[in-house]
């Protein structure tokens, strides 16, 4: 067994988990000031992530502890090269966490519409920097035979990726307008289906972009070949399911959609890079991969040993506590954040 590309298949597994649960987080704290029209209503909006949203963001940490371990270069390359750009999505997620403990620890309302701002902001910055992430690992990043990023933060910040920004931004809304509505009833279940009408027809606009761009920009076509099998062209068929679920009123159909669209998209995106990690723009041959950057064989074995043991127990420990905050919510409810 090549414990390589085990680790790789780990590693893009643990994003899938975090994109498809922590992008609904991230669209539900971005449609806060435009779905809750008063303090009560947003209170109703918080709490349909409120028992969750910390669980969610474990996926991450997570997958940056076993990038850690299982390819140290990589993640050294990474946080190194990404370091800015990574150091603003930690301060807006620590704004975000502190938002959500403490927004109602005062009845002021000025008190609490800046938090409420801080949740907007700490929702929207790793929302869209995360497509720039994986954007600029898609395309390319100056990387030098010594594996060192030699570039700068505006390199970082190229058209492609701004496009891959965007598209993640407009996914992760539609993303939560979806959950929003299975989430609560009334006037606020209402909002969230208009809005979720209103950008699902731009989120499918970014997203052609975002694939035209990528076969102009990038060596992904070419790598996944003429023929790219039914991973992508499934992840683009369940946007326009989503669409048509939609369309008929079938939002817990259209979450599966928007579900099976992110993580169809990560595999895409990771079946275009394998068995690379980092592309290097200034010499193909200078890419990290899952060779030249990983641990040692026994560190891989040891550390499969642990997955397979505690990776089953914490996605039972999430799936229980899902089904027991699994009731809508409305103005009518008991209200604690």
């Amino acid at each position: 067994m090549d414990l390589n590309i085990v680790w790789f298949i780990l590693i893009t597994v643990l994003f899938i988990g975090f994109f498809i649960l922590e992008g609904f987080d991230y669209g539900v704290g971005m449609l806060l000031p435009v779905i809750g029209k008063n303090d009560t209503e947003r209170r109703v909006v918080i709490n349909t992530i409120g028992p969750v949203w910390d669980g969610n963001e474990v996926w991450v940490l997570t997958a940056g502890g076993a990038i850690f371990a299982a390819f140290p270069h990589w993640y050294a390359t990474l946080f190194s090269g990404f370091y800015l750009a990574l150091f603003l999505m930690l301060v807006a997620l620590i704004v975000r966490a502190v938002a959500f403990e403490y927004r109602s620890k005062h009845d002021n309302p000025t008190w609490r519409m800046w938090w409420d701002r801080a949740i907007f902001f700490g929702s929207v910055v790793p929302a869209l920097l995360w497509g720039v992430a994986l954007g600029n690992m898609l395309r390319g990043v100056p990387i030098d035979a010594d594996m060192h990023y030699v570039g700068t933060f505006f390199d970082l910040l190229n058209p492609y990726a701004l496009i891959g920004g965007a598209t993640s931004l407009s996914m992760f809304l539609l993303h939560g307008a979806i959950f929003i509505n299975l989430k609560t009833s009334g006037v606020i279940q209402e909002r969230s289906l208009a809005m979720t009408r209103r950008i699902g027809p731009i989120t499918t606009v970014v997203v052609a972009v975002f694939i035209v761009a990528t076969y102009t920009m990038t060596d992904a076509f070419s790598r996944l070949g003429v023929n790219p099998g039914g991973v992508p062209i499934a992840a683009l068929g369940a946007l326009f399911g989503a669409a048509y679920f939609v369309h008929i009123g079938r939002l817990g159909w259209a979450f599966v959609m928007t579900c099976l669209n992110i993580g169809l998209a990560v595999i895409t995106i990771f079946m275009a890079l394998f068995p690379r990690v980092m592309v290097s723009s200034l010499n193909p041959e200078w890419s990290l991969t899952i060779y030249n950057a990983s641990s040692s064989e026994k560190t891989l074995t040891v550390m499969t040993v642990v997955a397979v043991i505690f990776i089953p127990l914490v996605l039972i420990y999430q799936g229980w506590s899902y089904w027991v905050f699994r009731q809508r919510l409305s103005v009518d409810s008991e209200l604690t954040y």
